[in-house]
């Protein structure tokens, strides 16, 4: 029985039944097969923009079919490439929060399947993995919409998957505070930036 990450080999290859395992808890995602370890308890900062933009999402989709979810939730991505299935899948990820409007992927561990939106609030020790492995994962996923939250620019980057299936951002320059940003999937939801980010600052994150 796994008890602690440092029984487990960092550098190789585990799978999503390697996952359901382990008994620690410290809180990994594997990307491809890969162990990446979350970053420590969210700070004040990522909280508050994490429960006001999940709060938000959550009012605009009361009464609709879609979902909204924040972490931890699992989400687990078959990816094109592996054709994989099942607990045979080698990718797990925790989104800080995704909509799934597919509610036949849900189940009681999490999402199977892309989500229709995910959102990821860049945090010193995440941002690689936000901006390179999980852009790339997400892309190849088929998610459709992905939103970087830039707590330190007061910013938020939106990317649509286009008719080549690439990441492209619906602008040349971030959504900045104060403004406003309109999400592609769900056009009537509309997230003021300057209420979302106001009274924060550097000392908060």
């Amino acid at each position: 029985m796994i008890t602690d990450i440092s029984q487990l080999n960092l550098n190789g290859r585990y799978t999503y039944a390697d996952y359901l395992t382990w008994q620690f808890d410290e809180m990994v995602e594997l990307i491809r097969g890969k162990i990446f370890r979350m970053s420590p308890a969210p700070n004040t900062g990522h909280q508050h923009l994490s429960g006001d933009l999940y709060g938000q999402i959550w009012s605009h989709l009361k009464g609709q079919s879609c979902k909204a979810f924040h972490a931890p939730f699992d989400v687990r991505l078959p990816l094109p490439e592996a054709q994989q299935l099942g607990d045979k899948v080698d990718t797990v990820v925790q989104p800080d929060l995704c909509v799934v409007c597919d509610l036949t992927k849900l189940d009681r561990r999490g999402c199977q399947g892309p989500p229709d939106w995910v959102i990821e609030i860049l945090s010193p020790s995440t941002a690689h993995k936000d901006l390179h492995e999980k852009f790339d994962l997400y892309q190849n996923a088929g998610v459709p919409e992905y939103w970087v939250v830039f707590p330190f620019e007061r910013s938020v980057v939106v990317y649509h998957r286009n008719e080549e299936g690439r990441y492209q951002a619906v602008q040349p320059q971030p959504f900045t505070a104060p403004g406003t940003v309109t999400s592609l999937t769900f056009p009537a939801l509309n997230i003021d930036l300057g209420a979302l980010f106001e009274g924060l600052g550097e000392e908060d994150f």
